[in-house]
């Protein structure tokens, strides 16, 4: 882990890069926060005036006392008005930061690597982009407010106190460095704890996600209570990093506290003993200053202290949405775009594997003429579901190269790329919206005519138009079967009828009647369309121009279904395992 001071540090610049984009809104609330404060400071001096003239026999001057106290009333009345307009444009910087600071990091999730993705769990991101920057939000509004103000308070105090009286000033400059090194010892041990409490918390929120998600499963397998267990030990981990937190963070304000109640009392005898003993130096109005300056001189340090618990916790959640910002983001892309696509693909003596120290995926070599159905077979782990996301460049290849139309990949856009694939996943995603923004998500500006036209293609159209609004109806991912899913997402490409198709176990959750059906609307759609099919039903592919037999990571045969299985090789054993009765 990164030294507790130095990785703050880091942030905090970081942190203060981006607010500098508000550079004038900033200097205009150090002015008001400085106007605020000279006038706030001035009625002390004011109030000394005003005891000296009621101090003494026959000197009491009680007109000038009246236009002494209207003075006070006015500073009070605009130091309000100065710190209500300087508050609201703090507001406006702290929530515009930590607007950008969001935005960029959701901006960063477009750009990573899927393998970054892959590595954090979606719950422990979700976190870093809500939760972490909610906390920061509320720690940059009590430090604007708070330590803006108290810098300035401090510089003014320092000079009003200097003009009334030299010795006291340079005593209480003096001590002050107690209070700075009290705040500093406990501050880098505060940020430590905080960042590991915002971690654990990360790792709590990623496994309330993955749970809640698959509570199915985890009552079908009767894992309620090992579930249950198992966030009782994150939970538990997160208390302890946050009692240790609140407790560093506890110790700041009563520890400088103390220290400057010290330079109260010190500041209150010195000008007593001077007024006793050295008649004339120092006026009982003056000391009555001295005092208000002295607490007023040390109040921001009470004030920083008191906010450096949410301070500390601002800096550990920024922290960690910086690291999704600070990610490398995937190679950049080229400037060429794929276009005219007629479907010819090429995969070069290709090596891929996730994990560098165990292969996966190596010489693999393919190649396939416009209009090719090409269906790729195997035992699971062989590389199938990691051919497609070559294909689609989710991946770079480690080694090899592919290319469509005679153009490598790596050459053009990932846009135009992705453009020309239709891809069907056996895992579906739908988002929270109407029937036609799902199916329209790639050609939002489609026609009515034109998603109806798609849906019965895909015969989907019997469901949705059975729906309380039709294509209107409001959906989410959980408010349709598995089914029903996976026939808008065929729906989805069908509208889109790219020049080459990806289907990975497109048909896995749907009926047989309505898979024979699709099947025919896929074979009509895939008709002079370049075509990859992964497919455990090997009776799905038997007319399929080449079938691929994979086996950790090669490719051991391939060919045609009737030639494969005059073979007598791996394929014939996999398709005639479909229909052996396992009990017999």
């Amino acid at each position: 882990m990164k030294n507790g001071k130095a990785s703050s540090m880091m942030v905090f610049k970081k942190l203060m890069n981006t607010i500098g984009r508000y550079k004038l809104l900033l200097a205009l609330s150090v002015l008001l926060s400085a106007l605020s404060v000279v006038m706030q400071l001035y009625v002390p001096i004011l109030f000394g005036d005003a005891i000296d003239l009621i101090i003494g026999k026959g000197n009491v001057k009680i007109d000038n006392v009246l236009r002494t106290l209207i003075k006070i009333a006015m500073l009070i009345g605009l130091a309000a008005l100065f710190t209500w307009t300087m508050n609201l444009i703090n507001n406006k910087i702290s929530l515009s930061t930590v607007r950008d600071i969001r935005a960029s990091a959701i901006r960063k999730i477009q750009v990573l690597p899927l393998s970054y993705l892959d590595s954090h769990a979606s719950g422990d991101v979700i976190q870093r982009v809500i939760a972490d920057t909610d906390q920061l939000s509320e720690g940059l509004l009590l430090g604007f407010n708070q330590l803006f103000g108290g810098a300035v308070m401090i510089i003014v105090t320092l000079i009003f106190m200097f003009s009334k009286d030299t010795w006291i000033s340079v005593m209480v400059v003096a001590l002050t460095p107690v209070s700075f090194l009290v705040a500093k010892f406990i501050a880098g041990r505060t940020f430590n704890m905080f960042k590991r409490q915002t971690e654990a918390r990360g790792r709590q929120t990623a496994y309330i996600n993955e749970i809640v998600g698959g509570e199915k499963t985890v009552k079908a397998f009767r894992r309620e209570q090992a579930s249950s267990e198992a966030f009782a030990k994150m939970n538990g981990e997160v208390r302890y990093y946050s009692q240790r937190a609140v407790f560093f963070s506890s110790l700041t304000n009563p520890s400088t506290r103390f220290v400057n109640n010290i330079i109260y009392a010190l500041v209150a005898m010195v000008g007593a003993l001077r007024i006793l003993f050295s008649p004339g130096s120092l006026s009982v109005g003056a000391l009555t200053v001295l005092l208000t300056y002295a607490n007023q001189y040390m109040k921001p340090f009470n004030d920083i202290s008191s906010v450096i618990t949410e301070l500390q916790n601002a800096l550990a959640c920024a922290d960690r949405v910086f690291e999704i910002i600070d990610a490398e983001p995937q190679t950049p892309d080229a400037e060429n775009e794929l276009d005219n696509v007629r479907g010819k693909v090429e995969i070069s003596n290709v090596s891929f594997s996730y994990d560098k120290t165990k292969k996966l995926i190596e010489g693999f070599s393919l190649e396939a003429e416009p209009g090719t159905m090409v269906a790729i077979v195997g035992p699971t782990g062989c590389g199938k579901t990691t051919l497609i996301n070559l294909l689609m460049r989710f991946y770079d290849v480690d080694k090899g190269e592919i290319l469509v139309d005679d153009a490598g990949i790596i050459t053009v856009t990932r846009n135009s790329l992705r453009r020309s694939y239709g891809m069907v996943l056996q895992e579906t995603w739908l988002k929270d919206g109407t029937v036609r923004e799902n199916i329209a998500f790639g050609k939002p500006d489609a026609s009515d005519e034109e998603v109806i036209a798609a849906a019965k293609e895909a015969h989907s159209w019997e469901f949705i138009r059975r729906m309380p609004k039709g294509l209107d109806t409001i959906i989410d991912d959980n408010s349709l079967s598995q089914g029903q899913k996976q026939l808008l997402c065929i729906t989805r490409v069908m509208l889109l009828k790219p020049p080459m198709l990806i289907l990975d176990e497109a048909t896995s959750s749907i009926d047989t009647r309505t898979e024979l059906m699709i099947q025919s609307a896929f074979n009509k759609l895939m008709q002079g369309r370049t075509s990859f099919i992964v497919a455990h039903r090997l009776s799905t592919i038997r007319s399929a121009d080449v079938i691929l037999v994979m086996k950790d990571g090669s490719i051991i045969e391939q060919g045609r279904h009737e030639d494969l299985l005059a073979q007598n090789g791996f394929y014939a054993g996999l398709y005639n395992s479909q229909f052996v009765n396992p009990a017999l």
